[in-house]
């Protein structure tokens, strides 16, 4: 089996439309990608190549990619977070009553970076979020992880999903 190095790697959080163009694209750019989501039966069914979303081309394109190991599926948030050193977080942010962006899942990623992170990374938001949200992600994954007294150096960017 071939040895890649971490500088290659990536990590997208999200198993929806984004995530999985983002990380199905990354693989066929001959990245190392490992998507990561809590949801086990959409893991189990990507792992074995069956897409629950369509987007023209995009099940043959995961499908190459498992089979060239170039893409892998998990629900070990702490595994996906050490894997890569590009985060793409790419989760879901629906809306709330009152229209705005629930930004909880978001949150929830930068938390689980914080926790588990042991050296430098590149967060990348990729999810729909308001304007501001790259420096709440910031101060979630350094509180998070000054509360644990092991902090790392890590940046935060933001690469919305229509760019």
């Amino acid at each position: 089996m071939e040895t890649y190095t971490k500088k290659l790697n990536i990590t997208v959080y999200g198993a929806g439309y984004v995530g999985l163009v983002t990380a199905a694209c990354f693989a066929k750019l001959g990245y190392q990608v490992l998507c990561a989501d809590v949801n086990a039966d959409k893991i189990a069914e990507l792992s074995n190549g069956r897409v629950p979303i369509y987007e023209p081309g995009l099940e043959e394109l995961i499908t190459d990619s498992i089979a060239k190991q170039k893409l892998r599926f998990t629900t070990d948030i702490a595994a996906a977070v050490e894997f890569g050193l590009y985060q793409f977080i790419a989760v879901g942010t629906p809306s709330k009553q009152d229209g705005s962006a629930d930004l909880q899942y978001v949150f929830n990623v930068a938390k689980t970076i914080g926790e588990h992170r042991k050296d430098y990374c590149l967060v990348i938001n990729k999810s729909t979020v308001p304007v501001n949200t790259a420096d709440q992600v910031n101060l979630i994954i350094q509180e998070t992880a000054n509360q644990l007294n092991k902090p790392f150096n890590y940046s935060v960017v933001s690469n919305p999903e229509f760019l």
